[in-house]
Formats: structure tokens, C-alpha cells, sequence
């Protein structure tokens, strides 16, 4: 009866123990939450997640149209109307392309990778104007349209030349809502066609992330900065990444996007979110410029493990207990959990100081030294407290593998696991577990 009390008291420990991982899990998620209002607080001081389209021509005409209409008498009268429409024409060929900038700007202990854009969109437009159509139809007076997510990042005047010729844009979309740009043109006559070859040139900032929308026929996207951690998002593109930074090419067809229709349809542009495109919003590419150890999403991965870690531990002092007859005192049990438990607070506040690597050095070096001078006393043995501290130090090393080898966690965690379940039942394999017990069954006569 002993030692069923025994191993229900150490799983009951186990599970209180949940109650400081669970808390250490909010500090690390309200961290995250500290950090994503430091990228806010840049971007509205700076500029956002940046992403861009265009050009597309929009032509307006005009047709008179009969509709119903209620007076004040409540009587329905059919009267004659002005109604605009517009056709939209996207470039047969667009070229974008363009080095991105990065640098860093800090809120507080928070570091946020802003970059500039020097942009570059060459297009070719070949729109014929239809000739067709009522007798009363009146074109009116064109424009080409630029959409940019956060014009508050245009860092000096954007210079665009059509046919050659520079022309002055304006702020905003025309006749759409949205953020961007737009040139009016000289109105067109029915039946003429429309040869344009256009050329922007801008310099744009933005926050983390640049998102492209292949608005053209054929598209080709070229983006290259001197970061070393991109992440692309939308089609993956033929790219070079190396310790000079990375080089990007997209080469895309209208028939292998929605993106046409989707800005006929008055979709906005796309927010890219550690290098994939945001689902509403139209479709794009584009790159993000990542942390390659993002501290929060590691040491939460980290504290997943925290309970594991606590029942290793504890079945250890269990096997101690049964085995050596030393008798441990639940308070020592608790007192071990809680410092298990520390080191993941430890990792975070130290990684905010110091990389990654360095902070969780000294986090698991300053846990398994403390552990490893009070399980001396505790099992009244330096050999066996050292034993332990070697145990632990073994069980950090495992969690860090896990937690840089992301793609491999789980073979890992599986090899880890049937690991210590080998070592367990070489080290009990001996145990008369029903004298330990108490208890014997009595043998049954043939």
C-alpha cells in the first residue's frame, strides 16, 4: 500500500507543478504581446508590412441610362441618367524588382527589422478602346493606378514616365478606395488602342515584410537584399541565399494567379506575416525579413517540455527512494520542481539581454549547479547529487536539440523518450516490486 501512495504522491507533485509552467507560459505569451505593440508602435511611426501593385489602367465612360426612380409623392417615374462604368486594362508585362535595405530600430528591450525599398516597376500596357457601344457613350479621361499598403513609407518623390514623358502623380486610386497612387492621362476615342510603356521609380519603406501582386500577363519579380534570414511567401521563387544576403526571381503568368480579378473585385492588398501572404487580400509573393531565433516561440516550445522534464526528475528520486531506501521529503520534491520550473523564466529574461544560445547556457548552468548542490544533501552523496546534475545536464542538452532542430523535434523527442524508458527498466529490472509492496500473491498449486 506504500508504494501505491508513493507513486500517487509524485504524480500528484507532478501535476501541482503544472501550475508554475502554466504561469511561466503567460509571462512568455504577454512578452510576445509586449513585442508585437513595439512592431505597432514602429509601424505607425514608420511604415507597415509593405505591399505593392500596378500599374493597371482605368478608363471611365459615361452612358445614359433609364432607371426608377420614387419622388416626393411616392410616385415611380422613369427618368434618364448619366451612369459611369470603367474598363480596366492590367499590363501585358510587368517587371518589378529592386534591393532591399535592412536596418533595425528598437522600442524598449525589442529589436523590429524595418528596411527601405529601392523599387523599380517597368510596364507595357496594350488596351484598345472599344468602338462599339451606344451612340451616346462618352470616354472620359484615363489613368494608371499604383496600390501601396502604407504610402506613409515613400522616403522622397516617386518619378514615373509614360512613353518616356515624366508625369506628376497624384495621391490615392482614382475612383477606388485604397492607399497608392495615380497619373491622369489624355482621354482616349473609341476604337483607339492604347501603347504604353511606363516606368516607376520609388524608395519605400516598410516594417519586416514586402508583399508583390502580379497584376500583369506575364509577371517577373527580382528582390535581393543583404539580409540573411528571408522568408517567402505566396509561389517560391528560384532564389540564392547566401552570406552576402539573398537574391529572389518570381516569374508568374496571369493564368496561375486570381490576382486580376480579384482586384476587379475591390479586394486589398495582402499583409505578409513572417513570409506568408495573409488568406483575405489579394494574391502575392513576396519576402519577409525574419529573426532566425525568435525567443518567445523558443522558450514556449521550451516549457512544453517543462513537465517532462519534472517527471523524469521525479521518477529519478523515486527510484532513489525504492531502491537506496533514502527517504525524501515532499517539500524537497516540490523544491526541486519549482527550480526546474525557473529555468524556463531564467531562459526568457535572460534572452532578452543576451542571444539565445548564451541565455540558455546560463540559465540551465545556473539550475543544474543549484540542483546539483542540493540533491548532495539531499541524497546524502556527492557522487549522487553529481550524478543527478549529469542526468539534467544530458536532459538541457536534449531540449536545445529539440528546440534548433525543429524539422527533427519529433524523431527526436521520440528517441529521447525510449531512451529513458531503456534506462529505467535496465536500472529496475531487478526490483522485487511486490516486496517493495508489501505484498506477496500467494503460488497457485498446480
Amino acid at each position: 500500500m506504500r508504494l501505491f501512495l508513493k507513486i500517487g504522491f509524485v504524480i500528484a507533485m507532478t501535476v501541482a507543478i503544472l501550475i508554475p509552467l502554466l504561469m511561466i507560459r503567460g509571462v512568455i505569451h504577454d512578452r510576445q504581446q509586449y513585442r508585437a505593440q513595439a512592431v505597432a508602435d514602429i509601424s505607425r511611426s514608420y511604415a507597415g508590412a509593405q505591399a505593392f501593385a500596378g500599374p493597371v489602367l482605368v478608363v471611365p465612360y459615361t452612358e445614359r441610362v433609364e432607371v426608377e426612380e420614387t419622388d416626393a409623392h411616392n410616385v415611380v417615374r422613369k427618368v434618364w441618367r448619366d451612369k459611369t462604368h470603367y474598363w480596366t486594362f492590367f499590363p501585358t508585362a510587368l517587371d518589378v524588382r529592386g534591393p532591399m535595405r535592412p536596418s533595425t530600430r528598437k522600442r524598449g528591450l525589442h529589436e523590429v527589422r524595418v528596411y527601405e525599398w529601392q523599387g523599380r516597376a517597368q510596364a507595357r500596357f496594350e488596351a484598345k478602346i472599344p468602338a462599339d457601344g451606344p451612340a451616346d457613350r462618352r470616354v472620359g479621361q484615363p489613368w494608371l493606378a499604383y496600390a501601396i499598403a502604407d504610402v506613409r513609407g515613400l522616403r522622397a518623390a516617386p518619378r514615373l514616365q509614360v512613353n518616356g514623358r515624366e508625369m506628376a502623380l497624384e495621391e490615392g486610386l482614382g475612383s477606388r478606395d485604397g492607399s497608392g497612387l495615380h497619373v491622369r492621362l489624355d482621354a482616349p476615342s473609341p476604337g483607339q488602342s492604347l501603347v504604353l510603356d511606363t516606368e516607376l521609380d520609388l524608395l519605400l519603406g516598410g516594417t519586416e515584410s514586402l508583399a508583390l501582386v502580379p497584376l500583369g500577363k506575364s509577371n517577373r519579380f527580382h528582390l535581393e537584399s543583404s539580409w540573411l534570414h528571408p522568408s517567402f511567401g505566396g509561389t517560391s521563387p528560384r532564389h540564392d541565399v547566401g552570406a552576402r544576403g539573398f537574391r529572389a526571381d518570381w516569374e508568374i503568368a496571369s493564368v496561375a494567379s486570381n490576382a486580376q480579378q480579384q482586384f476587379i473585385e475591390g479586394e486589398s492588398l495582402p499583409r505578409m506575416a513572417d513570409g506568408v501572404a495573409q488568406m483575405a487580400g489579394i494574391d502575392a509573393v513576396g519576402v519577409s525579413l525574419i529573426d532566425p531565433v525568435n525567443i518567445y516561440t523558443q522558450a514556449d516550445r521550451a516549457t512544453k517540455y517543462g513537465l517532462l522534464f519534472v517527471l523524469l526528475t521525479f521518477v529519478g528520486f523515486f527510484i532513489f527512494e525504492l531502491i537506496k531506501q533514502l527517504p525524501i521529503h515532499p517539500i524537497q520534491y516540490g523544491l526541486v520542481g519549482l527550480a526546474l520550473a525557473i529555468f524556463f523564466l531564467l531562459l526568457v529574461s535572460l534572452s532578452e539581454h543576451f542571444p539565445f544560445l548564451y541565455a540558455y547556457l546560463a540559465a540551465s548552468a545556473a539550475c543544474i549547479g543549484l540542483l546539483g548542490f542540493y540533491l548532495s544533501a539531499v541524497l546524502r552523496s556527492v557522487g549522487r547529487g553529481l550524478g543527478f546534475a549529469g542526468m539534467l545536464a544530458t536532459l538541457y542538452a536534449a531540449l536545445y536539440g529539440l528546440l534548433v532542430s525543429e524539422d527533427n523535434a519529433l524523431v527526436l523527442g521520440a528517441g529521447l523518450l525510449f531512451l529513458v524508458l531503456a534506462v529505467i527498466m535496465v536500472v529496475t529490472r531487478k526490483v522485487d516490486w511486490y516486496q517493495l509492496a508489501g505484498h506477496r500473491p500467494a503460488a497457485r498449486l498446480a
